[in-house]
């Protein structure tokens, strides 16, 4: 079944649609060829992407493959990745470990939706045996989500090469974390491949989690968006956080805290089901907090997870024009209607909005997503009810006291504005681990 699929309403301003126009066209053929492989940003209509000239960007594979692995040359390897540990020619990490002849690669370690990708967010990942290799696959969103001694026997090095989004609740950040845990606690060295935050590495935002509120989609007190890359968070939790492992980045040539994906030259391989582009990913940390509702789609199961929210019982038309009233920075919303396919109103017709990201410098995901929830309470008090009891909400925000503040009717701009003293926090404990300028 195919989402029926009906937008309207404005659409972006016109040099922001037309810069990310002129340089798709650019790369068309190279773009359709991956599109057709189902791994690279930037299908349908032109939306939320911009920058500047593209500058070559070597990930820490590259680095450690130009390097003669040194770093981990003659050791037994135990490797943390999926489908997005790849180079710059779509080979495959596994692969370049496997035939460097410079390593022993003895285990590969899955996390959640697979070493292929493939599995839903939730869906349970089971051990097996890679086929091109014989080597034995341990799934980390199984049965456990830490490796285990029995795991871990025989191998010298864990090394970590998985593209993040820069989400605090994007599960990749929190198996690094459980294996740098198990890392330490066997006496094994960790190695990150580092790869670029495709957000940018500058932007900071949303409440920094409380202790009380740690889970598998948030493990530290981070914030929801924390403008880092994987190989200097896994400094700042090591540092910060007690994990004392043997810790090694290798790190990135030519990438700058400016830079989004796009600004790489890197293919866009999408990191999970529904992030399938870069623009989805753009909005990500602002309408996952949908996912805080019983009813109300975050457009799983369309053609545009995270863009799209919606129910049956929202006026969209009114819904986008409430929003598009408080003029907030980088961002305007238009009237949409769909169908998914799977999860939240499977099957249903669905109005709501399509969050269009017109300046993603100006752009707040997370404060745009809080209005939005904010403004679907205050219209719909009687059907927007939360999910396993607002448990996920505060798990998701870090904290409960956005959902309370939420339902004694306080405004989005003051909660937003009560976060501020933590994250200015942990601005200043940050920049103590940043690896780039």
């Amino acid at each position: 079944m195919v989402p029926q699929v009906f937008c309207k309403g404005e659409g972006f301003p016109g040099r922001a649609a037309n810069l990310f126009c002129r340089r798709a066209i650019g790369v068309a053929g190279l773009a359709f060829l991956l599109m057709v492989l189902g791994t690279v940003q930037g299908t349908g209509k032109c939306a939320g992407a911009g920058g500047g000239s593209k500058a070559l960007v070597r990930t820490g594979i590259e680095v450690l493959a130009k390097d003669g692995f040194g770093l981990i040359a003659g050791k037994r390897v135990g490797l943390i990745t999926n489908h997005t540990g790849v180079d710059s020619d779509l080979k495959s990490t596994i692969d370049i470990l496997a035939e460097s002849g410079k390593v022993k690669l003895v285990a590969i370690f899955a996390p959640e939706h697979g070493v292929r990708g493939e599995a839903q967010a939730g869906e349970k990942v089971g051990s097996g045996v890679d086929e091109k290799t014989g080597l034995p696959i341990h799934s980390l969103y199984g049965k456990t989500t830490k490796p285990t001694p029995e795991m871990l026997k025989g191998i010298d090095v864990l090394v970590y090469d998985i593209q993040d989004v820069g989400v605090r609740f994007y599960t990749y950040i929190s198996t690094m974390a459980y294996a740098m845990q198990a890392a330490a606690e066997h006496g094994i060295e960790f190695v990150v491949l580092d790869r670029p935050n495709p957000l940018g590495g500058l932007a900071v935002e949303g409440p920094v989690l409380r202790k009380e509120f740690a889970s598998f989609v948030g493990v530290y007190p981070i914030p929801i968006k924390y403008g880092m890359t994987v190989g200097e968070l896994a400094g700042l939790f090591n540092a910060e956080f007690g994990i004392g492992a043997r810790l090694r980045v290798v790190r990135m040539e030519g990438w700058r805290r400016e830079m989004w994906f796009d600004d790489t030259s890197l293919p866009w391989v999408k990191p999970s089901p529904n992030i399938p582009t870069l623009a989805s990913a753009a909005v990500y940390p602002g309408t996952c907090l949908i996912e805080g509702f019983a009813t109300v789609s975050e457009g799983r199961g369309t053609d545009h997870p995270f863009e799209w929210v919606g129910a049956p019982w929202i006026d969209g038309p009114a819904l986008a024009r409430r929003l598009n009233e408080l003029e907030l920075p980088g961002v305007t919303f238009g009237a949409c209607e769909f169908t998914p396919t799977f999860s939240k109103n499977a099957g249903r017709r669905c109005s709501g909005i399509e969050v269009r990201v017109a300046d993603r410098a100006a752009f707040q995901p997370v404060a745009t997503g809080l209005h939005v929830v904010a403004a679907i309470i205050e219209m719909y008090p009687a059907q927007a009810t939360w999910a396993y009891g607002g448990s996920h909400f505060d798990r998701l925000m870090g904290t409960d006291q956005v959902r309370l503040l939420l339902q004694k009717g306080t405004s989005a701009r003051d909660i937003v504005a009560s976060w501020q003293a933590d994250l200015e926090a942990f601005r200043k404990v940050r920049t103590r681990y940043l690896l780039y300028q």
